[in-house]
Order: structure tokens, then C-alpha cells, then sequence
């Protein structure tokens, strides 16, 4: 099942931490719906049985919006990251979000064996390499991962207590990330403590999605979610497609 984003404006990706959570974000109407436990860190894994479960109740809803899972915070390790992007997979996610911690310094000579053990999976499965602001990323390695087949590529933050996206990189940065990785016609988006006054500088950029935890909770990234504040953002994200 393969579904588009909304023409117009970026997609809204709302991550849930559990069952409850997905519904409120079904009803909402969320373009992803992505399996996340914050409790876990910046990309904390649902378990096994809970993933199959989300992806039966998605499978289900008629509504059309996707469905992305983490896979866990883990090294720059090529048999690590392989591992948990499978176990990922085979539970039936079509958007498997591979997180890379990747300083500047060697960074493509480091990413090489990974996305050689990744490539393969990359044939099969939806795969979304998530890069981290708040680590001075190397945005150079985008076509890295075009070349290793993969479906699209996001930055995030690693530490959710030092600041947003914007407090990491600034707007031009973000700019010529997401033109870089449109060039090579990845699914774009952005991420990491986004809040609801960052829609508008972000938005005229052109990711695809825009990804949000804490704004739509009433109380930090770990608390539940609130319907009222998930609402507020899709509003948000709609209004900007009609200006």
C-alpha cells in the first residue's frame, strides 16, 4: 500500500507511542502516522507485536495516510542498523526510518559499508535515512543514499533538551538540504522538537513532510497526545497551502 502526500503544502508525520495514540492521529487526519516511543530516545523502536498490530489497524483504515516506524537508536554499526531495519520490515512498515549518526569528519567513508549492507532491503522496502542537526551532519552524503536505493532522507535532532531543528541549523542550511535531497527525488522532511510557531519559516522550504512529538502533547515529547493540539498544527500546516 503506497500513499502520496498532499499537494499544496508539506505533509504533516505525527509520531504516536502507542495504539491510542495512532487512532487520535488517524482521526486527525495525519498524512504519516509514524510508531515512535519517546520514551526510548530521539528514535525509540515500538516491539515486535505491537508494530504488527499498528500495521493491521493501518492496513485497515481507509482514510490513506502512511505509516513510518523507527528502528531504534543505535551506532553507526552496518550489522546493527541492518538487523533492526529488518526486524522493522518484516513486521509489514512500508516506511522504515534508519537514524545515522554522522559527524562531518569521514562521514561518507564511514556510511559506505553501512548502505552496502543496506541496499539490498533498500530494493524491498521504503527506507528513510534520518540525519541529525544537532550532530554537524555532513549534507553532502544525501546522494549517498539515493545511490543506495533509498526512498528519502530527513534531518531530526539526537537531543531532544538542546534546542529544535532551528537552533542547530539555519534556514538557508535547511534550504539546500532539501533542495539537494528533491535533486535526487527523495521524500524530504524535517523534524526534531518542531513547534507550532516554526511552520512558517519551514513550510515555504518544500519538504514534503514536516515532523512533529512534543508540540502535539500537553506536556513534553513523553506525555499523551492531545487532539486538541494535533488539530491545531493540521490547521496550521492547511493554512499554508491556502495563503
Amino acid at each position: 500500500m503506497s500513499h502520496s502526500l498532499p499537494p499544496g503544502r508539506p505533509g504533516l508525520l505525527a509520531s504516536v507511542a502507542d495504539l491510542d495514540e495512532m487512532e487520535t492521529a488517524l482521526a486527525a487526519g495525519v498524512d504519516i502516522v509514524d510508531l515512535k516511543n519517546p520514551a526510548e530516545g530521539a528514535l525509540g523502536a515500538w516491539d515486535e507485536t505491537a508494530l504488527r498490530a499498528a500495521v493491521a489497524r493501518w492496513r485497515a483504515d481507509p482514510r490513506g495516510a502512511d505509516l513510518s516506524a523507527t528502528v531504534g537508536d543505535h551506532a553507526l554499526d552496518a550489522a546493527v542498523l541492518h538487523a533492526a531495519a529488518v526486524r522493522t520490515a518484516a513486521a509489514g512498515v512500508p516506511l522504515v526510518k534508519i537514524g545515522f549518526p554522522l559527524p562531518a569528519s569521514r562521514a561518507a567513508a564511514r556510511l559506505t559499508p553501512v548502505l552496502d549492507a543496506l541496499a539490498p532491503l533498500a530494493r524491498e522496502t521504503r527506507l528513510v535515512a534520518v540525519l541529525f542537526a544537532d550532530q554537524a551532519p555532513d549534507l553532502a552524503t544525501v546522494p549517498l543514499f539515493a545511490g543506495a536505493g533509498f526512498h528519502g532522507v530527513m534531518l531530526d535532532t539526537a537531543d531532544k533538551a538542546a534546542g529544535g531543528l532551528l537552533a542547530h541549523l539555519p534556514v538557508e542550511a535547511l534550504a539546500r538540504f532539501v533542495a539537494a535531497a528533491r535533486a535526487q527525488r527523495l521524500l524530504t522532511g524535517l523534524a526534531g522538537s518542531l513547534k507550532l510557531a516554526d511552520i512558517p519559516a519551514l513550510a515555504p522550504l518544500g519538504p514534503d513532510y514536516l515532523g512533529f512529538r512534543g508540540a502535539l502533547c500537553a506536556t513534553g515529547r513523553t506525555s499523551a497526545l492531545d487532539p486538541a493540539r494535533l488539530t491545531g498544527v493540521r490547521a496550521a500546516l492547511s493554512h499554508r497551502a491556502a495563503a
